[in-house]
């Protein structure tokens, strides 16, 4: 970038985009410094090596956010976490059905968790029962990728989009 390019003779791209041609490094560095910009070597390998003129620190920033950007696409994919229990108050669960609703369709897999505790570990058909309505009542948008499955004092459920 600017001082940094030793080399005598540069193929210059100009702040627009256009080739200007084979130039001397220090006439490209001047026409950098009159339009207040930097010149910043893109293809050091080539012959002559390619300059372009531009503001690095605004490429830099653009750069970061385009990344930072396709980070947030990816996430679309994500996973997301319905809690219920056994014993669950029907509103309560269709407060949750809309949640795991609105996932689905913003793309998200939900994984539908049914915690016990102490005595209702005795009834996990109370459980199945509710994983059941949860599957029934999303069953037009998603698709149970893995049946409910008790583990510990956890019984777990997979939904994925349809």
């Amino acid at each position: 970038m600017n001082r940094q390019i030793r080399v005598r003779e540069v193929r210059l791209i100009d702040k627009d985009g256009e080739q200007v041609g084979v130039v001397n490094a220090d006439d490209a560095r001047r026409m950098a410094d009159e339009a207040n910009l930097d010149l910043v070597e893109v293809s050091p390998q080539a012959r002559p090596p390619v300059c372009r003129i531009m503001d690095y620190g605004k490429f830099k920033y653009l750069q970061r956010k385009k990344e930072r950007g396709s980070t947030k696409k990816s996430a679309a994919g994500g996973l997301k976490e319905l809690r219920v229990r056994p014993a669950i108050d029907k509103h309560d669960l269709e407060y949750r059905l809309v949640n795991g609703r609105r996932f689905l369709e913003e793309g998200n897999k939900v994984q539908v968790v049914c915690i016990f505790r102490g005595r209702q570990m005795a009834h996990p058909e109370h459980g199945y029962e509710v994983m059941r309505q949860v599957a029934e009542f999303l069953a037009d948008v998603s698709k149970v990728e893995s049946p409910a499955k008790m583990n510990g004092n956890r019984m777990t459920m997979m939904l994925a989009k349809r």
